[in-house]
């Protein structure tokens, strides 16, 4: 009696060849040297990007790949392109920017590499979407800008600066500002101004 290999069933039961970034690789044969290109356009998966900018699920990611057959397993390099969403750090804009990454994995045969190895199942077939995920999100900037000289907000009031490059406030300085109440409030005693206490005195010595 023969028993199932857990570990290939689960991997056959992760991967499905209909997947877009699932590669089928048995066309190297475990031969050194062999090579496949692969050229293709995916949808992008859920999720991919950081709180400021992602790749909408769904949209086009372009592939070009070499797949290297080598002694450890599979070597995949090449580049992708995406187009990426979200909004300026500075002035909360939202933005768009096509991005160019490279990216190179080796998928190490059963057996081969160490437990941070990504690895070739045992029909062959590889899973690129977490690799893809670590090439992607890394060139992610961390603050993206929608043009490298945007002023951003007011800070008092959250004007865009962009709109007018000469908008100020009138800053008063702080160590004057209780100083400026007591005057205000000392004009203002009774609901009347120091003028109009001045008058009613005169009026009433006359």
């Amino acid at each position: 009696m023969t028993w199932p290999n857990p570990a290939r069933s689960v991997a056959l039961n992760r991967l499905d060849l209909r997947s877009p970034l699932v590669l089928d690789t048995r066309e190297l044969g475990r031969r050194p040297g062999a090579s496949e290109v692969v050229s293709r356009s995916v949808p992008a998966p859920a999720d991919l990007g950081i709180e400021v900018i992602r790749v909408p699920a769904g949209s086009d990611v372009e592939l070009r790949l070499l797949l290297e057959s080598v002694v450890e397993g599979v070597l995949v390099s090449g580049d992708l392109d995406v187009a990426a969403v979200g909004e300026c750090a500075r002035c909360l804009e939202p933005l768009e920017r096509e991005l160019r990454m490279d990216l190179q994995e080796l998928y190490a045969y059963p057996g081969h590499g160490d437990e941070d190895t990504r690895t070739v199942v045992d029909d062959g077939l590889i899973d690129l979407e977490p690799a893809l995920r670590d090439a992607v999100v890394l060139a992610l900037p961390l603050a993206p800008l929608c043009r490298p000289d945007c002023p951003g907000l007011c800070s008092v009031c959250g004007m865009q600066l962009a709109d007018d490059p000469d908008h100020t406030h009138e800053q008063v300085d702080a160590r004057w500002a209780a100083l400026a109440a007591l005057q205000e409030n000392d004009r203002t005693t009774d609901g009347r101004t120091i003028g109009d206490r001045t008058s009613t005195t005169e009026n009433e010595e006359n």
